[in-house]
């Protein structure tokens, strides 16, 4: 099995491919990954002892790319090839067609993808896996994918790890420097525009003005191209002494454990969120945008959906958590949650059904 990876980024996608991979690993799958010299999933692929081939992947039409890949692919014997962003869907795609193997196309974001018949790559995989029922229905009605070839297997954390029953609570706090009375509201994702750390930022200047005696501490985990943008607004805002810009954190487990509050604000290119489902697995209350496939996590009021459009909304909810008793209640309802999560969007689940896919197309 080879995957490969276009972008240079490290975000969700990433963190989906490299555990993905290490899942199939453990269930005696051969992975390997050709991506880009200078991208960080290059590093984490070898701190996991993940074989890496590095490519330019320079454009859709990249043949230097395509025959690389065909070599690699006859040389290794490999059975299928999975690509994961736009461009080396189409290297991969085209070096999978010339080898005569199978072609898996998974599509991560939730933005559209160009209609045009031009745009045709998608519709030579010979599968398609989405991370969210949304993205399905979308390339199914758009972009002419039939429905008997695609199916969503959103990202899953490991239950055991992402459990609040092993996480001292007090502890993570001291970890993250939250001090026993702050009121924790934490944001964890890469730091991209569509994330919109920018909305975060001014609801929580409103909510220190709304609430003068509660001790606020806001907290911001992930790195990204938006970092700078982000420091300056907390400086704008006047927000330095109760906003932590804490970069990238290993261990998201336990800085879910020290938050009180874990918010989503994307606007779009969501696919099912992992940080969502790790903040449920922790049973923490949660606000989230109903943006890409969100509402797959919805269950027995779970979290707090609301509009990805409206700052207001989450100024409001925030309020009603803090100050309406009922509402904190009714999202507490957290084992039920977090087994429906487990259920059906844990590692475990996740693995399993992939290699279900990998079966049916090697059987064919």
């Amino acid at each position: 099995m080879l995957h490969t990876e276009w972008s240079d980024g490290w975000g969700g996608q990433e963190i989906r491919i490299i555990n993905e991979m290490k899942c199939l690993r453990n269930s005696g799958v051969k992975v390997y990954l050709a991506c880009k010299d200078e991208s960080q999933i290059k590093l984490k692929a070898k701190e996991n002892n993940i074989e890496v081939f590095t490519l330019p992947f320079s454009g859709n039409t990249d043949f230097r790319t395509v025959f690389s890949l065909v070599k690699i692919i006859q040389k290794l014997k490999i059975d299928i090839l999975n690509t994961h962003s736009g461009k080396d869907t189409w290297v991969g795609g085209i070096a999978a067609k010339i080898c005569r193997i199978k072609f898996i196309r998974t599509r991560h974001l939730s933005n559209p993808i160009n209609k045009s018949k031009f745009n045709f790559i998608n519709q030579l995989a010979d599968y398609i896996i989405t991370t969210g029922e949304s993205v399905k229905e979308s390339m199914i009605n758009d972009n002419r994918i039939a429905p008997e070839k695609i199916c969503s297997i959103p990202s899953g954390p490991d239950e055991n790890i992402f459990d609040p029953k092993i996480h001292d609570y007090d502890s993570c706090r001291v970890k993250f420097g939250i001090e026993e009375n702050d009121f924790a509201i934490g944001m964890l994702s890469v730091l991209r525009k569509f994330k919109r750390h920018d909305k975060f930022l001014r609801v929580a200047r409103k909510l220190i003005v709304h609430f003068p005696n509660i001790q606020f501490k806001f907290l911001i985990a992930g790195e990204g191209p938006q970092r700078k943008n982000i420091e300056d607004l907390i400086k704008k805002y006047k927000l330095i002494n109760c906003v932590s810009l804490l970069g990238h954190i290993n261990n998201q487990a336990e800085f879910l454990s020290s938050i009180n509050l874990f918010v989503l604000a994307s606007d779009s290119g969501e696919g099912v969120p992992q940080s969502l489902i790790q903040a449920l697995m922790m049973n923490k209350l949660a606000i989230s945008t109903d943006v890409g496939s969100v509402k797959d996590l919805y269950y027995r009021d779970n979290f707090k959906m609301i509009n990805k459009d409206s700052e207001e909304a989450l100024y409001e909810s925030v309020i009603d958590i803090i100050n309406n008793n009922q509402i904190y209640k009714g999202m507490q309802k957290l084992e039920d949650g977090r087994r429906f999560i487990v259920e059906n969007f844990s590692e475990e689940v996740m693995t399993r059904k992939i290699l279900g896919i990998y079966k049916k197309l090697l059987d064919k």
